[in-house]
């Protein structure tokens, strides 16, 4: 039986002192809190709509906006400087403080789209999420994604990208690009590890210490789809071996298993793809960890 549920906006300050934006759907009897973290350029609100599928099954749901995406941009994104790895050490960790305040005595467990699976490791407080289960998750290599996905991110990277800097000093959403407004910094490290398979190794001295990524034991589900360029077997498998001492499993579907036409990066959160977000619930809901 599904229960009637409520969303009302947050919002929480981080230890460095950012107030971000976030929004809180409950039901009358929550079991289970969820963490939502957003791929890179997707507001929070891109994930109402699966937070209320697991609301209505007895969660306390938290979707949010990282510093400097939609919600949470504050002040001049040209002169921001805003790093990557800040989502994971400063948001994430806030997030997670802020979802175990509003759901005393609930686990904590995590639903990751694409870079929200990222940053984990640069978690202070990683040990707090019970599992994780990762939607479209895995590394931004290019030589990791399918080769005809290659000209459109070149274009970005280095046509796109480049001219909305010089123009505006960040991402600006125009010339194909769909995503929130992207802060400089955040571009340029997206773009530099997006030509490096083992990017986070080599940074895990630099821009990504400190780091606990061989600390993190909750266990991973992660899903991905044959129809999606970014998140491609490969590059999920990549990103999975940066958690050496986790429980690791990798399901491979196609959009026909869960009756629908088209999943690629984004679609998995997309209304009509309960079929999925089922499988994703039963996974966070177990409370022992299975295979």
């Amino acid at each position: 039986m599904t229960q009637s549920t409520q969303r009302e906006p947050t919002r929480f300050t981080t230890s460095d002192g950012v107030t971000l934006q976030g929004d809180l759907t409950s039901c009358d009897s929550p079991k289970l809190a969820v963490l939502i973290s957003a791929g890179t350029g997707f507001p929070r609100q891109f994930y109402h709509a699966i937070a209320q599928f697991m609301a209505e099954r007895g969660a306390i749901v938290l979707t949010y906006d990282y510093r400097g995406i939609a919600g949470s941009w504050q002040g001049d994104l040209a002169q921001s400087e805003i790093e990557y790895p800040d989502w994971g050490r400063y948001d994430m960790v806030a997030a997670v403080e802020h979802l175990s305040q509003a759901a005393p005595g609930l686990r904590i467990t995590h639903l990751a789209h694409s870079v929200g699976g990222h940053f984990i490791g640069v978690m202070s407080n990683h040990q707090a999420i019970d599992r994780h289960a990762f939607v479209s998750v895995g590394t931004g290599y290019f030589g990791g994604h399918q080769i005809k996905n290659w000209p459109l991110e070149f274009y970005f990277w280095w046509i796109l990208g480049s001219y909305s800097l010089v123009r505006w000093g960040y991402i600006k959403p125009v010339g194909g690009w769909q995503g929130e407004a992207l802060p400089p910094r955040v571009f340029k490290t997206w773009r530099k590890w997006s030509q490096r398979r083992s990017y986070f190794r080599t940074d895990y001295e630099g821009l990504l210490k400190p780091q606990h990524y061989g600390d993190v034991t909750a266990p991973i589900r992660s899903w991905v789809f044959s129809d999606d360029p970014i998140a491609t077997p490969r590059a999920a498998r990549d990103l999975l071996a940066y958690y050496p001492n986790a429980a690791k499993s990798l399901q491979i579907r196609t959009p026909a298993d869960i009756g629908v036409k088209r999943i690629g990066h984004e679609g998995a959160f997309r209304p009509g793809r309960e079929a999925l977000w089922l499988e994703c619930w039963n996974w966070l809901s177990q409370d022992q960890v299975t295979d």
